[in-house]
């Protein structure tokens, strides 16, 4: 379907919703799913508009979310769905994932407290998704599978096995694994099972709206054990939360979980550092899919935080069954040759350094201050200037009337999203050729309100993606601040 036709037909979703003219209609930027998001303004009322072709998918969504909002749980309202067109209209609640709060509150790699608290009050609403409201869900609308039995485990371990492992080019005896595969899942199912499971438990399926939580993206939700969820919220490997701070929010979970059913502790650990390694395997599976098959390098700065992740588990942990030879398997990853290649030591090592500045085209374009030349000027002006309005006179694109008021400009997320495109292809190349730095500058008329916050959109958008060094500047305001 055409973009102009999903277009049309969220507009008249919407109208049929609100019952009101529909002002703005703006496409997000593309996530890791196939779906297409647009954040849609009426006269009073916004909406994010979704399209998906997938027709299972979106009724598990639907159908997940009127039974959570049954029970209060925080996930986005449904405003409107027609399914039959593959669309359906949510709350918006904002642009604010766990990962990116985190990831701008952690400062020298020092878990902050404001993270934890925000991880608390996370831990907390989990017994109320996996036991209360998991006791009278409608299982038969998963998707694809009702349960998180056999046979998706094998999937998932035959998914690192054969797009982790071979690409990687780690060698291993096809039987021998297959047999501890056998083992290991027959360990992990003896587990209780009855509970939902999230199943892409991580935090960029977090929202922070409102200084709350509110969960998405549990259309792959089923029955399962309680372990994996936690498993996957606490190793979540970008998330790279200190080990110590690990085993407080477990205990912690263990604490919450406790209030709604009996637990034996550490049953309940055997079986969780269990989920933790097959949840990692699963996570090495993709990004080797994405990053040595689809060719798409970022997917592969992610590995480095889960085979720390794996090292510390074969260290510390021993599970009450025999795998040997998965475990020798992932041994020999760190001694991978391909691995080598991409720099994969012990910690992640990468010189690129991204400067990305804001400025007034009064003063002139920066200089490249590394020498090396190149990079990308972006000219701002071709957005609306809030500077115009008296109220946003006195303020910048750090502050949120700016940030608000940009964000519902079309022009501003079209500008953007040519820009991710622009800048992304040449951070991987810089990365794969080993370039030590690359400049991206925005300007505008005053070097106050469109070029920072362009250059806020775009610090945001690398550091999330990729792992890279990154100096941020608001050239004009500095120099504001020093008159």
């Amino acid at each position: 379907m055409k973009n102009s036709e999903i277009e049309n037909n969220l507009i008249l979703l919407f109208k049929e919703w609100s019952n009101e003219n529909v002002i703005k209609l703006s496409m997000l930027p593309p996530s890791g799913s196939s779906r297409i998001y647009y954040r849609i303004f009426g006269n009073n009322r916004t909406a994010l508009g979704v399209y998906n072709t997938d027709y299972s998918e979106n009724l598990a969504f639907v159908k997940f979310t009127e039974h959570f909002v049954q029970y209060k749980l925080p996930v986005p309202e449904i405003y409107k769905s027609d399914l039959n067109k593959n669309i359906y209209i949510i709350q918006d609640l904002g642009d604010t994932t766990l990962y990116q709060f985190i990831s701008n509150s952690n400062i020298g790699g020092n878990f902050s407290e404001k993270s934890l608290t925000n991880y608390k009050k996370i831990i907390e609403l989990m017994p109320r998704f996996q036991v209360v409201s998991g006791q009278t869900l409608d299982y038969s609308y998963c998707y694809p599978r009702a349960s998180f039995d056999k046979q998706s485990m094998m999937w998932d371990l035959n998914y690192f096995k054969y797009y982790f492992l071979k690409l990687a080019n780690v060698p291993f005896d096809e039987q021998k694994l297959e047999n501890d595969f056998q083992t290991f899942t027959e360990f992990l199912l003896k587990a209780d099972t009855n509970y939902f499971l999230y199943r892409d438990f991580q935090s960029r399926n977090i929202m922070l709206f409102n200084d709350n939580p509110y969960f998405i993206d549990y259309q792959g939700g089923r029955k399962g054990a309680l372990q994996y969820d936690i498993a996957s919220l606490l190793y979540d490997a970008k998330a790279n939360i200190p080990q110590e701070t690990r085993n407080q929010l477990l205990d912690f979970y263990i604490e919450t979980l406790s209030k709604f059913k009996n637990i034996n502790v550490q049953e309940f650990k055997d079986y969780y550092f269990g989920y933790v390694i097959i949840r990692i395997l699963q996570a090495l599976g993709a990004y080797g899919f994405r990053g040595f098959y689809e060719k798409k390098e970022h997917f592969l700065l992610s590995i480095p935080y889960a085979l720390e992740n794996l090292k510390w588990i074969l260290a510390n942990v021993k599970l009450p069954i025999e795998i040997p030879h998965l475990l020798i398997s992932i041994e020999k990853i760190f001694e991978s040759e391909e691995l080598k290649k991409y720099g994969f030591k012990k910690t992640v090592e990468n010189n690129l350094t991204v400067t990305i500045n804001s400025f007034s085209f009064k003063r002139g374009i920066p200089p490249d201050e590394s020498g090396n030349g190149g990079g990308f000027l972006f000219d701002c002006r071709a957005i609306t200037n809030p500077g115009r309005l008296p109220e946003y006179q006195n303020l910048t694109g750090k502050d949120e009337p700016v940030i608000e008021f940009l964000k519902k400009e079309p022009e501003s997320t079209t500008f953007l999203n040519s820009v991710y495109a622009v800048i992304d292809q040449s951070i991987e190349k810089y990365l794969e050729r080993k370039f030590t730095h690359l400049m991206i500058n925005f300007g505008c008329t005053g070097g106050q309100h469109r070029s920072v916050y362009c250059a806020e959109e775009v610090s945001k958008h690398v550091k999330e993606k990729y792992n890279v060094n990154i100096k941020l500047r608001h050239i004009e305001q500095e120099l504001k601040n020093l008159n």
